[in-house]
């Protein structure tokens, strides 16, 4: 039974997390380890493809709360998100066969990576709230053990703490959630929570409190501060997991609160998920823009993915709310495509900036360059990666940001008027998204890859280990695979779109040409397929027209140096030249950037300097001010510690009154 085998495999990813302690010292433990996982997350991956379509299935095993036990089911939701999880973890399980020689500390991480894939999947199959929160702590702290296997790093340590504080707040916060959804009587199980009353006050309350307990590991602005700390802190391998996949774990949490248990939806509920999604897009690649460190960047464009997926959460919100289910079908299935497109090409390109890490030791964009001679096969997949992360087509980011600017159309027959004003803000916020990820990523690939070697390092740089190009090339073929027949996952996605949302998009696969039309009435369409054809045909006319049909004669010019007069490579464009115009336009609002300029005397030859000063306003002014406090109201109760016994007996009595005047009240 296929549901049996998702439990087997969580069972053998703990065995061999396990195994990991014992083993880990020797030589063969990281092929072992990573094999295990690999077929693990792959029998998982196809147990879940079954059951997508199927009748959700359910257990209990005597685990958890005494009497009460550990419940598990998996219905169409989870299991799409099984299928996430799973096919992120097996390709980064692959990578890592060759990644993991290269690791300094192996131990430090071989015991943690399955556990971190087995919590990721005991959150996603969990059927009550303990056992909901137990998977979910014990997955943040598996991945904070991964982000701190290079403690010896002082900014590593830095963001090993923050992670762990902002882990720990979404815990706190859904632990309060799942409170009062269980109520008075406590019926943890997500059965009794589903058929509880509540009044719309607890229901609000609830929506907050799972919005930003699950945007805080999902990284919505302004609760992203630990994701671009965490993810250049942590392996290779563990960035394209936590960026690709946990966030989509978080991502799962708020829909099986707000669009499962809650029950039916308000549409007031719509306003902040869209408002924080329309930010967090614009802000995230704002940021990524800026960034020298290449891990960095990808890091901040989860950010900017992650308010993309949220814009369609919350239009099928508003849709749900207004009894628009064939409109709120449209936006979940956009959201829904999203959450599996980033977890592949973001996987993808945090594979790519590995393989570069590796080859050269460096993450600096700055200093790289000319990598496409060295390293031509990690280059073309980075390529794809940055066209569909871009939303070009004919590729996957193209196709779920196309059905979200579709829901988004939908708007106008939505009969309330804060959201008639606010969606079309947030398109608008969603269109300068995706010309600003674009940009971003010209300047990523340009730099990092094209021109000559900034370094000696990029210059003696080589293509790395062939497990590394597997799990590239694999991941490369599912982004095309996925952009040119996006009718196949449509329809694949169509149970877990019902179960939400109550309906479904018209069936995909039976439109001609492999079409998909959004909406039977509309006159909207997008072939992939024909796409696909036209831009191979066209590179195919092009390639031999150049080298067929153009004139062998040798002709003699001036040279056109493209600003590029000197050989010497520190005359290229620059990351920092290429962001300057963006810099100057946002920066002043968003990042209050400066730039002093140190400009010699004539005569002089000491070097002109350019120097570029970005703050960052949300830590300058929320987490900081927080966080001085936090230390001030820390030093000033240190002297609690050495009280007298007397004085001790004193506080306690009277935070026992305080307790009792509580219970008096509240009774």
């Amino acid at each position: 039974m296929p549901p049996v085998i998702g439990l087997g495999c969580v069972a053998v990813l703990m065995g061999v997390a396990v195994l990991a302690v014992i083993l880990g010292r020797l030589k063969a433990a990281t092929p072992l380890v990573y094999g295990a996982c690999l077929i693990a997350s792959g029998l998982a991956c196809a147990a879940a493809l079954f059951q997508i379509a199927a009748e959700p299935w359910a257990t209990v095993l005597p685990l958890g709360l005494p009497w009460v036990g550990a419940h598990f089911r998996i219905d169409a939701l989870a299991a799409f998100f099984l299928i996430v999880v799973n096919l992120g973890g097996a390709a980064a399980s692959l990578y890592s066969i060759g990644y993991g020689r290269h690791e300094l500390v192996p131990l430090r991480v071989l015991p943690f990576f399955p556990a971190f894939l087995a919590g990721m999947n005991l959150v996603v199959m969990a059927d009550d709230a303990f056992t909901f929160l137990l998977a979910w702590e014990f997955m943040s702290l598996t991945s904070w053990a991964l982000v701190m296997a290079h403690h010896h790093d002082p900014e590593n340590r830095r963001a090993g703490v923050i992670y762990l504080v902002m882990a720990s707040f979404g815990t706190l916060l859904l632990l309060l959630a799942f409170g009062l959804l269980a109520g008075p009587d406590g019926h943890y199980a997500f059965a009794s929570i589903r058929d509880g009353l509540r009044s719309p006050l607890i229901a609000a309350l609830i929506l907050v409190l799972a919005l930003i307990g699950t945007g805080s590991k999902a990284g919505l602005v302004p609760l992203h501060v630990w994701l671009p700390l965490a993810h250049p802190a942590a392996p290779t391998p563990v960035s394209a997991l936590m960026s690709g996949v946990m966030t989509k774990v978080a991502i799962y949490g708020f829909l099986r609160i707000a669009l499962d248990l809650l029950g039916p939806p308000a549409w007031w509920w719509a306003l902040p998920v869209i408002a924080l999604g329309g930010v967090s897009a614009v802000m995230g690649v704002l940021y990524a823009l800026m960034q020298q460190d290449l891990k960095r960047l990808l890091a901040y464009s989860t950010v900017e993915n992650i308010g993309i997926i949220f814009i369609g959460v919350g239009l099928a919100l508003a849709f749900r709310a207004n009894g628009m289910g064939w409109a709120a079908a449209l936006a979940l299935t956009a959201a829904l495509l999203h959450v599996l497109n980033h977890m592949l090409f973001k996987s993808l390109l945090f594979f790519g900036a590995g393989a570069v890490l590796s080859a050269t030791g460096l993450r600096d964009i700055e200093q790289l360059g000319g990598l496409i001679r060295r390293m031509p096969v990690t280059s073309f997949t980075f390529l794809v990666g940055s066209a569909a992360i871009a939303a070009l087509p004919p590729l996957n980011g193209f196709v779920s940001e196309w059905l979200t600017f579709q829901a988004i159309l939908l708007s106008p027959e939505i009969p309330q008027w804060g959201l008639k004003l606010i969606v079309p803000a947030v398109g608008a916020l969603l269109a300068l998204s995706a010309t600003l990820a674009g940009a971003c990523f010209v300047r990523a690939f340009g730099i990092v890859f094209l021109g000559r070697p900034r370094s000696p390092a990029a210059e003696t740089a080589n293509e790395v280990d062939r497990f590394s190009l597997v799990a590239m090339m694999t991941l490369t073929g599912l982004c095309l695979l996925t952009g040119v027949l996006p009718g196949l996952v449509i329809d694949g996605v169509a149970p877990a779109v019902k179960l939400l949302a109550g309906e479904v998009m018209p069936q995909q696969l039976g439109v001609a040409w492999l079409s998909i039309v959004p909406i039977a009435e509309s006159r909207s369409s997008y072939n992939g397929l024909l796409v696909f054809l036209f831009v191979a045909v066209s590179t195919a006319i092009a390639v031999l027209g150049i080298h067929r049909l153009a004139s062998r004669a040798v002709r003699r010019s001036a040279i056109w140096d493209c600003g590029f007069p000197i050989t010497s490579a520190n005359t290229q464009y620059s990351a920092s030249s290429f962001a300057q115009p963006i810099r100057r336009v946002f920066g002043s609002i968003v990042f209050q950037a400066r730039e002093r300029i140190d400009m010699p005397p004539p005569g002089s030859m000491r070097p002109a300097r350019l120097q570029v000063e970005i703050k960052d306003l949300i830590w300058q002014f929320l987490y900081a001010p927080v966080g001085d406090a936090v230390w001030e109201a820390a030093n000033r109760l240190n002297r609690l510690q050495f009280l007298t016994i007397r004085r001790y007996l004193s506080l306690v009595f009277l935070a026992l009154i305080v307790l009792l005047l509580v219970v008096a009240i509240w009774t």
